[in-house]
């Protein structure tokens, strides 16, 4: 063999290797935009794959993402569970994509509950549901058939050669055609695209080989509003609403305090002609404690169902609970996956990706004129190390000018790091009382010697367990600080409800924080209200719940399309230099 044969043999093999490697590396894929809050953790759980298969498909996304970005998530996990995800695209509609999957509006609809007219846009993700008969025919179709069924001028509208660093959703996009449709006259795709490959661009449904509905003349496609609308349930009231409340009773005295917080605002709503019935129980900590509850007869009649604590617990609550089309409040967790996925979920207390982007984007809004100045703390705050890098991320996207001091600076340190024609916040990057104690005395010093200049303290939640110890600084310093809840003795709906409490029970209210009695008051209140209000209609409806709750706030959205709720709200709380106490709502 000549020794140039064996070259071009060697290069021959040498493809073949990489081609089989890129095919395997390369699964189908849809595009997501990822949204304010969002990580690659919580995108994994949404799509049920982890987070190294969407870095491998998106390399350098471990290290940053940002709001805005397009990135690609497998599809593979997706379609074992007998569904797919589409991106919407251009032009496409709900009546379209029925034709696309042979599937009804309905069935889609179901499947995303999020879903309606209103955000029926381009490059929102929704879920699939695949017919059994379908996906078999798909399975087994020999890759060889699509290409004897005829001539290739029957199916391609023209022919397509790949370009470097072109891929499906691109070629498709060229060509006003959808990512299936090209992959179903080139089925050698689901392997991979490469450069120099001859695509078939076949022209609009060829793929299905069916007339379409713009076909047929005598049909005219409905309208995205018209579909919704005709599928849309009617509202149902619910006359009586079943209740359950399970939690750790007697483990916790901290779950007692919720209940008697819940029991004051079911009494609130009965006294307004609202009818409830309530069931409680004491779920324990096991497993198989919540499995007997649920095993219950009356659990399956619940319209929501409240709880638990334990984090192991989530999982089969919740698969009950979407089996049985019945809402789960989860009052105190916020590490669970189950919201990702499961369209009955409200978890009040927010995952930190999410808390954090509020804070950034209400920080912004509260001080466009900002410089900002951090202070360092000695020792590491691993809570707080996501919450400083995400804002300087923001503020560096904004223009807005950034300085570190030590939690040693001194006056005259902390003096220089100021600018004259900004307003001045500084931002301690630990939590810790500590720490706090150590700064304030320098901060005061400096306020005091420039009291012209424009200088604020901005910091943390748990500011509010310090208060007592702080109140003349933070007034002096025009402190603010982040919360998803805050109750002051000082505000008129704190003050009825600390009354109304001792004389229910005989005591006062436990002075930490969250306060657990106010905190069952809130979610009892809010959502048994909004079910007597708006029944089966109450997802469609959260906006208008202009409730005034004593502590927590509320503002519920969708982490997607086929998911629970999550909340949103916060708050900044302002000591001003008039000695005056201000809860800022920036909805």
């Amino acid at each position: 063999m000549k020794p140039i044969s064996r070259i071009f043999i060697l290069l021959l093999l040498a493809c073949a290797s990489y081609v089989t490697s890129y095919a395997q590396e390369n699964q189908s894929y849809i595009l997501h935009t990822i949204e304010k809050g969002q990580n690659l953790y919580s995108i994994s759980k949404m799509y049920n794959v982890t987070t190294a298969d969407i870095i491998r498909l998106n390399p350098g996304c471990e290290e940053k993402i940002y709001a805005g970005q397009i990135i690609k998530i497998p599809q593979g996990k997706a379609s074992q569970k007998g569904e797919t995800f589409h991106t919407i695209q251009a032009g496409e509609t709900l009546y379209k994509l029925t034709a696309l999957y042979k599937v009804s509006a309905k069935a889609i609809c179901d499947a995303n509950p999020g879903l309606s007219a209103e955000n029926f846009r381009i490059g929102q993700v929704i879920r699939i549901p695949l017919e059994e008969e379908k996906e078999t025919v798909e399975i087994h179709t020999p890759i060889d058939q699509t290409a004897i069924q005829g001539p290739v001028q029957s199916r391609c509208k023209d022919m397509h050669k790949v370009k470097r660093k072109e891929t499906i959703f691109s070629v498709s996009r060229e060509y006003g055609i959808s990512e299936q449709e090209l992959i179903a006259v080139n089925p050698e795709l689901k392997e991979g695209m490469k450069k120099g490959q001859l695509l078939c661009i076949p022209y609009p449904n060829a793929a299905t080989m069916e007339p379409t509905p713009k076909e047929d003349l005598n049909i005219i496609a409905p309208s995205n509003n018209e579909l919704f609308n005709k599928i849309k349930e009617a509202p149902e009231e619910i006359s009586t609403i079943k209740a359950a409340l399970i939690l750790p009773f007697h483990e916790y005295k901290r779950m007692v305090e919720y209940y008697e917080g819940f029991l004051m605002a079911i009494d609130s709503l009965k006294r307004t002609g609202t009818s409830i019935d309530l069931y409680v129980y004491d779920s324990g900590k096991d497993v198989s404690s919540i499995n007997d509850i649920l095993a219950k007869k009356e659990m399956q009649k619940m319209n929501i169902i409240f709880g638990p604590m334990h984090q192991q617990q989530i999982k089969p609550l919740s698969e009950f609970a979407q089996k049985n089309d019945i809402r789960l409040v989860i009052p105190f967790s916020l590490k669970g996956e189950e919201v990702f996925n499961n369209p009955f979920i409200y978890q009040i207390n927010t995952p930190q990706s999410y808390l954090y982007s509020k804070v950034n984007e209400h920080f912004i809004r509260q001080f466009p004129n900002a410089h900002v100045i951090f202070i360092e703390s000695a020792t590491p705050d691993k809570e707080k190390a996501e919450f400083i890098k995400g804002l300087k991320q923001e503020l560096k996207s904004k223009g807005i000018s950034m300085n570190t001091v030590s939690e040693n600076a001194t006056k005259e340190t902390l003096k220089a790091a100021l600018r004259s024609d900004k307003e001045n916040i500084f931002i301690p990057t630990s939590g810790s009382n500590v720490l706090l104690i150590k700064v304030l005395p320098q901060l005061t010093l400096l306020v005091r010697e420039v009291p012209d200049q424009n200088i604020h303290l901005f910091g943390y939640p748990e500011w509010q367990t310090y208060t007592r110890d702080h109140l003349e600084s933070f007034f002096e310093l025009d402190v603010y600080f982040y919360s998803s809840f805050y109750m002051n003795t000082l505000f008129p709906a704190s003050i009825q409800f600390t009354n109304a409490y001792h004389k229910w029970y005989s005591k006062d209210l436990a002075s930490k924080y969250p306060n657990y009695a106010m905190l069952g008051f809130d979610t009892s209140f809010f959502f048994l209200k909004g079910l007597s209000r708006y029944g089966s209609e109450l997802e469609s409806n959260l906006s208008k719940m202009n409730l005034t709750p004593i502590q927590t706030g509320f503002l519920f959205e969708r982490v997607n399309n086929w998911g629970g709720f999550i909340n949103k709200k916060v708050f900044f709380i302002h000591f001003t230099k008039n000695f005056e106490l201000e809860k800022l709502d920036f909805e």
